[in-house]
C-alpha cells in the first residue's frame, strides 16, 4: 500500500503544479497552456488506470463493463464513437493478450501464471483467435524489428506450439 502512497501523492504533485503554473500565469494564453497540459495529463492518467483495469479484470469480467459502457457511448456520441472505443479496447487488450503469449512462448513464470488465474482452454483460445494479428503485430514490433535494427537475436515464435502447450497446461 506505501508504493501506492507515494504514486498517489506525485500524481496529485503533478496536477498542482500544473494548475498553479495556469493560476500565476499572466496571460490568458499561458493560462490555457497550462490548463491544456492540465486536461492532457488527466487523460493520459485515465488511459493508464484503464490499461490496468484491463490487465487485472480480464476480458471476461469487462464484457459486461464493456456492454453497459458502449451503450452509454452509443447514446452520447453515436455509432462512430461506439466503432472507435471497439477499436482502441481491441488494440490495447489485444496488446496486453499478445504480449502475455510471447512472454509464456519465452518462458516466463509471471505469463504462466497470469494465463492460469484468468483462462480456461476454451476462453483462452477464443481470445488467441481473436486476437491472432496482434500477436503478430506484436511479435514483429518487439522481435523482428529490433533485430533488423539492432541485429539482435530473435526469440523463434510457433503460434501452434503455444497453442498445444496452453491446451496441456489450462485443461
Amino acid at each position: 500500500m506505501r508504493e501506492y502512497r507515494s504514486l498517489a501523492l506525485i500524481i496529485l504533485a503533478i496536477f498542482a503544479v500544473t494548475l498553479l503554473g495556469a493560476y500565476f500565469s499572466p496571460t490568458f494564453q499561458e493560462q490555457r497552456g497550462w490548463l491544456e497540459l492540465f486536461f492532457l495529463l488527466g487523460g493520459v492518467l485515465f488511459i493508464v488506470s484503464l490499461l490496468a483495469v484491463f490487465a487485472t479484470l480480464g476480458f471476461s469480467s469487462f464484457a459486461i463493463y464493456m456492454a453497459v459502457f458502449l451503450a452509454a457511448v452509443i447514446s452520447l456520441y453515436g455509432i462512430l464513437g461506439a466503432v472507435i472505443v471497439v477499436f482502441l479496447t481491441y488494440v490495447v487488450w489485444g496488446s496486453i493478450f499478445a504480449m502475455e503469449v510471447l512472454l509464456y512462448d519465452a518462458g516466463a513464470n509471471s505469463a504462466k501464471e497470469w494465463f492460469v488465474t484468468r483462462y480456461n482452454f476454451k476462453s483462452f483460445k477464443a481470445e488467441y483467435y481473436a486476437f491472432y494479428p496482434m500477436i503478430g503485430f506484436v511479435y514483429v514490433l518487439l522481435e523482428i524489428l529490433p533485430n533488423l535494427l539492432r541485429r539482435e537475436s530473435v526469440i523463434d515464435f510457433s503460434p501452434s506450439r503455444v497453442l498445444k502447450a496452453m491446451e496441456e497446461l489450462l485443461d
